[in-house]
């Protein structure tokens, strides 16, 4: 009798929670990353406007903090979720991230980020530069660039470059397309650098780190 409880699989809330924890161990990079953007998230909206405005301001990854030798705001302007609620933009984060990182692990999912997001940044910040030294009207040295969309849009590339032939011949173009046609209506700094990070993501999918599997996660 001791024998057979002893091997018994547990059942109720514990095996239930199981799952979850494992999926989270698996995915510890987007686990981390998404709590870290929720508590920013709730510490912002616990501000009042000017603080938030202030906030947002500091930490902008723009040509005049460059200057000034802030390039530290090019990793915290990623702490910040903008232009859309911070509930969407955080599952869109925990969904296209976690599917990245559970197909080829923390370290390439997180690296497909960080490049999108810091390579978008300094390429449109360095045209805006020299937008600024020639004097061309329209440029800005204090833009407000904050946001994770860069990392985002260059992991979404990313997915679907290497996903299935459907997603490679119809939604890297649609995506492309979209992003192409807010560029046009807008005219934004950010909406350009969308596009980057998007060439950027289907160029990381060409190199051959990038494109191995993660292992299987011992059972």
């Amino acid at each position: 009798m001791s024998d057979r409880l002893a091997t018994r699989t547990p059942t109720g809330p514990v095996a239930s929670r199981r799952p979850a924890l494992r999926a989270a161990v698996r995915l510890r990079l987007t686990t981390a990353y998404v709590l870290l953007l929720t508590v920013t998230a709730a510490w912002l909206a616990s501000q009042s406007h000017a603080e938030r405005a202030r906030f947002v301001r500091h930490n902008s990854s723009n040509v005049h903090h460059m200057e000034l030798g802030k390039w530290w705001t090019m990793f915290t302007s990623g702490l910040v979720v903008d232009g859309v609620p911070s509930w969407a933009g955080i599952a869109a984060v925990a969904v296209v991230l976690g599917l990245a990182e559970w197909r080829w692990g923390p370290a390439r999912a997180g690296a497909v980020f960080v490049f999108g997001h810091l390579g978008a940044t300094l390429l449109t910040e360095g045209a805006m530069w020299v937008m600024l030294t020639l004097r061309i009207p329209g440029a800005l040295s204090r833009a407000r660039d904050v946001g994770i969309s860069y990392g985002l849009v260059a992991t979404g590339a990313y997915l679907l470059a290497l996903g299935p032939l459907a997603l490679r011949r119809y939604g890297l173009p649609a995506l492309a397309l979209a992003l192409a046609i807010v560029w046009a209506l807008d005219q934004q700094l950010a909406d350009a650098g969308h596009l980057v990070a998007l060439g950027l993501g289907a160029l990381a999918s060409r190199t051959a780190w990038l494109r191995t599997r993660a292992p299987a996660p011992a059972s």
